[in-house]
């Protein structure tokens, strides 16, 4: 008899060959598989999703005990997130059907009886967990909320410390869905826990609670707040904290160090969260692409541009790996790769990779979230910008009128977005008007792209301050239109000026940025005389 070496193929193990034979005799034993230990009975469903057979195995997942007994396995938790994905790429709600079968559950028999109260309460924190983990922060919120109105009354110590757990969480998910106006009750609700625990003598470690407050605090621009909310979290971090929470709480301060450009801080922290995601996860586990996505954002932010898209495609590929399809975090993801990409080729003007990116992170985002939910204002504006530089560079005339309406379209819907989300005083709503000011000045309307230039520094020079970065990035695009459209030649050289100074300080003299104010420069020597710019080239 030939050997298995011979004929090129791997004999199925014995126990392998039960479970795909079970999977396929499903309908007779579906009875049997729940009385199988958790990880058996996971290898049965997952067999199942391997051979397509989608609507048993959503008939299996819709039933909250059956998934519960599933989330148990934690060794296989990204295969669990492939036969998720895949029952809701088919379009079968399983998120909603699950989180709505659990608050079904919370009835006011079950939380009366102690011990149902206590198991159901842990099953939301499984559920609710999974569903955030997988971006469906919708029914985790739902979930999550149903957990805390169960426990709100119950004023004893274990109470108030699992009000606590579910509010940090519950804060999580609006945060990370752009729940802003909820989140902001959802924590002033958590610090008054603490606040009720602290008067009877009971502490707790405050570290995830004042992480979660720092991203609410970024999120609406309060920087300084913000800057000073990570502190406090490092600040709680100690070896009875685990990793996950050190690792988000190591992100989060980075990413405030970043917008404060406190950069050396920043570098040790995200490379650290970095490390720290990699030994504890694994290489291909999402909680390393979150990392590698912060990390990311702090080299676009100190111009290691080419390093940024790397990581970007790094973090994109893991997250295609754990959740293919139409999922949240991979569209974040292209989104992401999105921006750096159209940066990397600025000068190139080989967009084609970005424009492709941004399309896919509109694609997903479109089929899984309301029109006017604020995470599509930012690819939107990333798409506009992109087809902004890929109109000025056509040969056709049509087709730049095209691209540059659709640019002004995506603009304006991101603008109102941030300004529902935000209000005016903001600094991504500064950001819309400085985007809508380039796009105007292609368009040759050229006093409309002032007005939203000057919109755009007055706005961030009060929340930001008159030296930062951003700051320096709307004083350049409005020394560009003073010089190239608006002949303003004496503006245009004290706007120059000053954005590379800023730029300077903040980066040094090799910063990239610096090429286009220095070419501005350039263009006023003969346009307002060489004995006015001479000296800034010099």
């Amino acid at each position: 008899m030939a050997s298995a070496c011979k004929l090129k193929w791997v004999p199925e193990t014995l126990y392998n060959t039960a479970v795909s034979v079970a999977a396929v005799a499903y309908k007779k034993h579906r009875k049997e598989f729940k009385t199988l230990p958790e990880d058996v009975q996971f290898d049965i469903y997952y067999k199942m999703y391997d051979k397509c057979m989608l609507k048993p195995l959503a008939l299996e997942f819709s039933d909250l005990d059956v998934f519960v007994r599933v989330l148990r396995v934690n060794d296989k938790r990204t295969l669990l997130h492939h036969c998720f994905q895949a029952l809701m790429d088919k379009d079968i709600r399983m998120s909603e059907i699950l989180a709505k079968a659990f608050v079904s559950q919370m009835t006011p028999q079950c939380i009366s009886d102690q011990a149902n109260r206590i198991r159901t309460l842990n099953m939301g924190l499984a559920l609710g967990g999974f569903l955030s983990e997988a971006g469906w922060f919708d029914d985790s919120e739902r979930v999550y909320q149903a957990c805390l109105d169960a426990v709100r009354g119950d004023r004893s110590e274990a109470g108030l410390c699992r009000s606590m757990e579910y509010c940090v969480r519950l804060l999580h998910v609006q945060n990370a869905n752009c729940k802003y106006q909820a989140a902001k009750q959802t924590c002033a609700e958590a610090f008054s826990i603490v606040e009720d625990l602290a008067q009877r003598g009971i502490s707790i470690n405050r570290a995830i609670l004042y992480s979660e407050q720092c991203a609410l605090l970024f999120a609406q621009s309060l920087y300084d707040e913000a800057f000073k909310a990570c502190s406090r979290a490092l600040m709680e971090l100690n070896g009875s904290v685990n990793t996950r929470t050190v690792i988000d709480v190591l992100r989060q301060c980075a990413k405030a160090c970043v917008v404060k450009r406190e950069f050396k801080k920043a570098e040790v922290l995200i490379k650290l969260a970095v490390h720290q995601a990699r030994e504890h996860f694994g290489a291909h586990h999402p909680k390393y692409s979150d990392a590698l996505l912060d990390y990311g954002f702090y080299l676009l932010n100190v111009d290691a541009i080419t390093s940024a898209v790397q990581v970007y495609q790094m973090a994109l590929d893991i997250r295609i790996s754990v959740f293919g399809g139409n999922n949240l975090f991979v569209a974040i993801a292209y989104e992401d790769l999105a921006y750096a990409s159209y940066v990397f080729e600025y000068s190139s003007g080989k967009f084609d990779g970005a424009r492709d990116q941004a399309n896919k992170s509109i694609k997903v985002l479109c089929h899984i979230l309301p029109q006017d939910h604020l995470l599509l204002s930012s690819s939107k504006r990333v798409k506009a910008l992109i087809l902004e530089e890929v109109a000025i560079d056509s040969h056709d005339k049509k087709e730049e009128e095209k691209l540059l309406s659709e640019a002004q379209e995506l603009h304006l819907q991101s603008l109102e977005l941030a300004k529902k989300a935000f209000g005016e005083n903001n600094v991504q709503t500064a950001k819309h008007y400085g985007n809508l000011g380039r796009l105007y000045q292609s368009m040759h309307r050229f006093e409309e792209a002032e007005e939203m230039h000057l919109k755009a520094i007055d706005i961030k020079e009060r929340l930001l301050g008159p030296d930062d970065y951003e700051v320096a990035l709307s004083v350049g695009h409005l020394a560009s239109l003073y010089n190239y459209d608006m002949n303003k030649f004496e503006e245009a050289e004290k706007l120059y000026l000053r954005s590379i100074n800023i730029g300077k300080a903040l980066f040094g003299e090799a910063y990239s940025g610096l090429e286009y104010d220095y070419r501005g420069l350039l263009r006023l020597v003969p346009e307002y005389g060489r004995s006015r710019t001479g000296h800034a080239l010099q």
